[in-house]
This record gives structure tokens, sequence and C-alpha cells, in this order.
């Protein structure tokens, strides 16, 4: 690009929707496809998170001299986050307050509305200050307003898919990268639109389904790999199992084919790639198609990297919130879809498992009682006793937006105390055991990123749902590295660095070692150092850790 062209920002204000995630280490499709609209106009296009125009105010200065700013913003489901945090309804504003040099552009969710998190409406907001806000699918509304239109577009696959890729560069300048999961797009929109879909979810604001072709995600993703980009997630739809599909309802019969021309494919662009994942799966599509979602379950697997998940959209296991809120599945197609997921991607590679489903809860809905509450405990319960595997379970409380049928229609504020009743009884007696079974301590986790330093370091995997690491360690923040698990807590796991070495390791790390506790790791210091493993056996015993275990 000329050196002399305009400067344009892409300010990322990240975005979360049921079926997109781009909060930092994700990166999403349309802040890509924006950078690609602004390289197409001819601008030199640079980018900033939140994060980093948080942590440093002087950064509005270049963001003040350049021609162009756009941010794109905004969260329709809450979470929680650990690498990044979205920008708040304040911080959107000061942007637009600061800055008086560019022209000024906002898009994203935020355009539906804003709230501060869950159990609390999001109000559709009047955001000032800004120049123009886009409408519709947002890089065309861009392109729209720069070409001197209105700030209005319509999704274009063909379009979103050259913007896409004139703008994979962007991804180096992410303060993550390489250390970076690229959200893909695959479809947009529910099949279940024609009947409203769930009463709470913005995906039906998108439309019936429209699907990517798998050639134009295969150029994406090869430009992606080409920048440096190795980890990948499909992400950005929201039933991976219908992709491909044609004309078959609400509930459409896998297509294995199609799901196959797209995962070989990518595995062909990106033939150097570390991680493959994908996200959102709905649970009745498995249960109302049973064979045909073994088959393309089975192509997900023999393509893509071990330690993927299915967020499955439970919702509720009472029938008659599901009825109330017209919800994809109850909870026994739930149970059905969770075995059959198990079936399939149970099986482990180096030791962690290929695929495993992970259950979304939502509160608050339309016809829910205190009763509600213990059939969601019981359904938990049975899940633990039947041996099954569930990745991780996600409990939050009903954000509800203008034009959705739960805005009108919910039980927010009235039974507060039972869902964090609920919430805490799934911490104590269902997610630690859970998390033994899918992560027993000897696990090795490969290529850990350090994003906390502290007296215990805090880091994660790269991927879908990927289990927060601590480590009773000062690890620097970057750090890459391994770590084999010792203990469990409600959340997160305990692991220590490979190799682990006896004899300059610790106390505070020491006593992670299963069987030797504090008493045993002062007793261990005090005799230390050792000659030999043997030597270190005698007193410590064998461990789930001796295969990692040097002087």
């Amino acid at each position: 690009m000329n050196s002399d062209a305009p400067e344009a920002w892409v300010v990322d204000g990240y975005v979360d929707e049921p079926a997109c995630l781009g909060v930092s280490p994700y990166i999403s499709p349309n802040i890509r496809a924006v950078a690609g609209v602004c390289t197409e106009a001819g601008y030199r296009v640079r980018y900033l998170t939140i994060d980093q125009l948080r942590a440093d105010s002087s950064l509005f200065g270049p963001l003040d001299r350049s021609a162009l700013v756009v941010m794109v913003a905004g969260v329709t489901v809450p979470g929680t986050y650990f690498a990044g945090t979205p920008a708040t309804l304040t911080e959107i504003r000061q942007v637009a307050a600061t800055l008086r040099g560019p022209m000024t552009v906002l898009g994203g969710p935020v355009t539906f509305g804003y709230s501060p998190g869950g159990g609390e409406a999001a109000v559709r907001q009047a955001i000032s200050g800004f120049d123009h806000r886009l409408e519709g699918d947002v890089p065309a509304a861009l392109a729209s307003l720069l070409a001197g239109g209105r700030p209005e577009g319509t999704l274009s696959y063909p379009e979103f898919s050259r913007r896409l890729i004139a703008g994979s560069g962007i991804i180096t300048e992410h303060p993550r990268f390489p250390w970076l999961i690229c959200e893909i797009e695959t479809a947009r929109g529910c099949a279940r639109a024609v009947t409203g879909g769930c009463s709470f979810c913005t995906e039906p604001f998108y439309g019936l389904p429209q699907y990517r072709s798998a050639a134009d995600v295969h150029a994406e993703i090869a430009a992606l790999a080409g920048h440096g980009a190795v980890h990948f997630r499909l992400g950005r739809q929201p039933d991976i199992l219908a992709y491909g599909t044609k004309g078959n309802g609400e509930y459409p019969a896998p297509d294995a084919g199609a799901l196959e021309e797209l995962f070989a494919g990518i595995r062909e662009a990106a033939p150097h790639l570390k991680t493959l994942h994908i996200d959102n799966v709905n649970p009745g599509t498995i249960a109302r198609n049973p064979d045909a979602a073994r088959e393309a379950l089975a192509v997900i697997v023999r393509y893509h990297t071990a330690g993927d998940v299915a967020a499955f959209g439970m919702e509720t296991a009472d029938p008659a919130v599901v009825a109330a809120n017209n919800l994809k599945a109850d909870a026994a197609m739930v149970m059905d879809a969770v075995r059959i997921v198990n079936e399939v991607g149970g099986v482990r590679d180096r030791g962690v498992p290929h695929l495993l489903p992970g259950l979304n809860f939502v509160c608050g809905l339309a016809g829910e009682t205190d009763e509600t509450y213990d059939k969601n405990e019981a359904f938990l319960n049975g899940l633990l006793a039947s041996g099954l595997l569930v990745r991780r379970v996600n409990i939050r409380q009903l954000m509800p937006f203008e034009g959705t049928k739960a805005w009108d229609e919910n039980t927010l504020g009235e039974h507060d105390a039972r869902f964090r009743a609920f919430r805490e009884h799934v911490r104590e007696t269902f997610d630690v055991p859970m998390l033994q079974k899918v992560f027993p301590a000897g696990t090795l986790l490969r290529d850990i990123y350090v994003e906390e330093c502290g007296r215990v370091s805090f880091g994660r995997q790269m991927g879908s749902y990927p289990i927060l690491t601590g480590m009773p360690l000062e690890i620097t923040e970057g750090t890459v590295l391994d770590a084999v698990i010792c203990d469990h807590g409600r959340r997160s796991v305990t692991a220590l660095p490979v190799p682990v070495r006896v004899n300059t390791l610790p106390a505070a790390a020491l006593r992670y070692i299963p069987g030797i506790g504090k008493k045993r790791a002062v007793s261990i210091i005090a005799k230390r150092p050792f000659a030999s493993l043997d030597a270190f056996r005698e007193i410590a015993g064998e461990t789930a850790l001796d295969p990692y275990l040097i002087l």
C-alpha cells in the first residue's frame, strides 16, 4: 500500500454473539472484512484493540490524526473473559467523543442494544458522537458508505469472502499474534427463524441460513495461513452440522459430504495448522437425525485437532420452559446428543478427548419456576452418574434484546436466589468430578500460552473453551509451555510445567505433585538434592506425574 494513502484505523471493541466470538484471543470475521473494505477503498489500514486503547490513552493520538476510524463492538450473550474485555458503552462513547479529526463509524451487534451483563435487558442506546452508524451487514454497509452511499448493506458471500481475503493481513497487528484464533464464518442465519427461533436468540435477526461455499472458506484460510495464522475455529454459524444442507426444515439432516469437502479443503489450504476447532452444534439436529449426525461428527473428528468442543444450547431441562420459549431440544434429546458425541468424539488423542459436548444453560426464561432448577440439577446428576463426559457447563442469566420474544416474556428477578444456588451447586458437585474425568491427573496439556503472571500464573491452550490452567510458579506472560495436570478446581486445573524438576521445584509447587501435600513437600526439600529419582520416590512414592519427573 502506498505510504501516502490515507490512514484508516479499525478499532476492535470485541464482539460476542450466539454464533460468533471475537474477544481476544479470537479475532472476528467482520473485523477482517472491515479491514478488507478499507484496503479496497485505498486506505492504509491499521488495527487496535480496545484493551490496548484502554491501557494506553496516548493511542488516541494516531487515531485522531487518521482519515477514518471504524469501531466494531457489541455483546449479545454475556460471558466471562480472561484475555480481553469487551468495550463498555462508556468506552464506545469515549472513542466518539475524543476523536475530532477522522470520520468515525460504528458497527457491530452493539446496534441491537447494550446491557452491562446477564440478568439485565439490552436497551437500544443512542450512541452519539459517531459520524455514521452501520446498519445491516457491517462490511457491506461500510463499503456503501465509502462509495458515497448510505451506511446500509446486505450480505453477499462472494463480496464478503473477497473482503476477508483483502483484510486477512490485519491479523499480524493483533497484540497476541501469532497466538491468535481466527474465527471463521461458514454460515449466517437460523433454520428455525421460520418459527422465530429460540425466544432469546438474536441469530434469527439475520434471517434464514446462508452458507458460504467451501471454496471461499478455503481461499480465506489459505490467505490467513499465508500471513502466519495457524489457529482456526469454525465458530461463526449457529450449527456446524447444518453446513451445506438444503431445504430440510428446522432440523436438517447433516450432510457428511458437504462437511468432508469443507474440512478436507481446510487441511489442504493450511497444511501446517495447529488448531482446527468448531463451536455451535444444535443438539436437536443430532437427536432428530442420529445416523446422519454420527457420520457428520466422524468427518469432523477425522480432520479437526483434538480437545475440541461442540457447544450445545440446552438452556433448560424443564419441558415447560422448552415449550414456552420454542427451544430446540428437551432434556431427553440433549442426553441422546451427549451420548452420540461421546460415542464418536470421546476417543483420546495423546490423552485429550477429541470432541466433547459443552452445555449452556440460560436462566430467567419465560415459564421458569423454582422447580426448573430442580430439573436442571437432576439432569446434571444423571449425566454425571451415566459416565458420559462434557467439557464444561456454562450457566448465565438471560440478556433479552428488543425484537426477541424474551424481551417481553421472561422471569428475570423472580428466582435470583435459586439461580445462585443452582450455579453454586453445579460448581461444587458437578464441575470438579467431571474435570477429573475429562482431564485426569497426569494428563499433559501442550502449548499453554501464559496470559497472567503471578505467584500462580494462568494460561490456556488455543481452541474452543480451553481449560484454564493455574501453575504455582511465576512465569512470564507470553511464555508457551507444556504442563502436566496435578489437581482440579471448580472450573480450572492446577498443572506443573514439564519436565518437573524435583530437585529445584519450590515447596509451593512441589506440594501439588499428587500424594505429596504441604507437609511432605517440606520433608522432601530438607532431603534435597536427590541423587536419583528412585531416592525421591522413596519419600514421595509413585505419582501420576512420574513420566515427567527429572532431577
